[in-house]
């Protein structure tokens, strides 16, 4: 099911403290063996900034790594929030506690908040090429890394985009291979129909006669996969001048270069796989400033 975005900073998903806490097993097995060169009474005071523009996602992350690790006992100070934008050298943060403990939660704090820095900057920047007038929504998709889509979700939401599907669950969408299982477009929506009657049903169509497939069988939305910008200006006019009330999502080589273009056609929903999958973390730095 299509969801939409609040205009307010989205809902912590409820797996931070899990995904926290296997990011640090993973990374400190029995111990960190080169912290524990520092003294074990020595404090520090550190500093994250940015060394790129871009859109800050993941600050609870951050807290949750420093305070499992330290046991509570070091302190992050924000100066920014999810979903701000930050320039070149921006202060996002000042750290200050133990120092072995902060020098071990390093790593993983700062993996998961340019992860998530990263993907909500991508959505920012698709949003930004859409442009202040565009009528139809930027989504992401299940293209996510593993164990991470709950957090990636939430940073495309910070980057000013909407959620498609959580998973599998929540909304049906009807590929090519469901469509060549189920014995093709009409007897799938029906049986989808049938089966969970209170979801959306979306159908993947790959030309304009599947689409007027996907419009005699009911669908709520269709996807248009890989169309040209002139197709979908026909598809566009199709379902309006049949007053249809099916949604249309347009997914498939669509890049910041011609994102406004494909929203100029008309189509409800612009899905950029990209936006999770192709994650480039943005350049974050963490720097000791002072030990005591």
């Amino acid at each position: 099911m299509i969801k939409t975005v609040s205009p307010q900073l989205p809902s912590l998903p409820p797996a931070i403290p899990a995904q926290v806490a296997g990011a640090i097993a993973e990374d400190l097995g029995p111990g960190d063996v080169t912290a524990a060169l520092v003294p074990a009474d020595a404090t520090a005071r550190a500093r994250v900034i940015s060394r790129e523009p871009g859109v800050l996602c993941g600050t609870a992350w951050v807290d949750e790594t420093f305070s499992a690790v330290s046991g509570g006992q070091i302190h992050v100070h924000w100066h920014l929030g999810d979903g701000e934008r930050c320039d070149t050298d921006t202060p996002l943060c000042e750290i200050e506690g133990p120092a072995r403990a902060l020098l071990t939660a390093e790593r993983t704090a700062l993996n998961f908040l340019q992860t998530l820095s990263g993907t909500a900057t991508a959505a920012r920047r698709y949003v930004d090429a859409l442009g202040d007038d565009a009528t139809c929504r930027l989504l992401d998709t299940r293209k996510t890394l593993p164990g991470l889509r709950l957090a990636q979700k939430y940073a495309v939401r910070c980057g000013g985009g909407a959620n498609h599907r959580i998973g599998l669950f929540d909304g049906v969408l009807i590929k090519e291979n469901h469509i060549a299982a189920g014995g093709g477009i009409a007897p799938t929506v029906a049986a989808a129909r049938a089966e969970r009657s209170s979801l959306a049903v979306e159908v993947e169509v790959e030309s304009l006669d599947e689409l007027s497939q996907a419009m005699a069988a009911g669908a709520d939305i269709a996807m248009l996969d890989n169309f040209t910008l002139e197709d979908m200006r026909t598809a566009v006019a199709r379902v309006r001048d049949a007053q249809h009330p099916m949604r249309l999502e347009a997914s498939g080589d669509i890049t910041l270069d011609n994102a406004a273009q494909v929203a100029a056609t008309g189509v409800d929903f612009i899905s950029i796989g990209a936006l999770t999958k192709h994650v480039r973390a943005l350049d974050l730095s963490l720097r000791i400033l002072e030990v005591s």
